[in-house]
């Protein structure tokens, strides 16, 4: 398995099981249009930890990797919307930590990617 995909599946791993824990982190990156923001949270959360199973085992690893750019994509949104939150604050942290997570989808995509082949 490559590097980029053990990666990524420790990602999802962690971020799926802080979903699940602490779905009220979340919704205030949720843009207005998603509906059922709780509902919405609690499966993207499901669905990492899925992912993250499926990308560690050879038989399910292609499927998965398709998988998670769906979700990756279907994510990028709240992640967006959580940077420009953050841009009209004060929190400087908060501004690069947000803006700077942006630009790390394209290695997480890239790494889902490789998985597919």
């Amino acid at each position: 398995m490559h590097r980029g995909t053990k990666i990524l599946a420790g990602i999802f791993a962690v971020s799926g099981a802080i979903h699940l824990a602490k779905p009220d982190a979340y919704e205030p990156i949720m843009p207005a249009w998603v509906p059922a923001h709780r509902e919405v949270i609690v499966g993207s959360g499901i669905a990492e930890i899925a992912l993250a199973a499926g990308l560690v085992a050879p038989a399910t690893r292609r499927l998965a990797g398709w998988g998670s750019i769906a979700l990756l994509l279907g994510v990028y949104p709240a992640n967006v919307k959580m940077a420009q939150d953050a841009l009209g604050g004060g929190n400087t942290a908060l501004k690069a930590a947000a803006v700077g997570r942006l630009p790390l989808q394209w290695p997480m995509l890239k790494a889902a990617w490789r998985a597919t082949r």
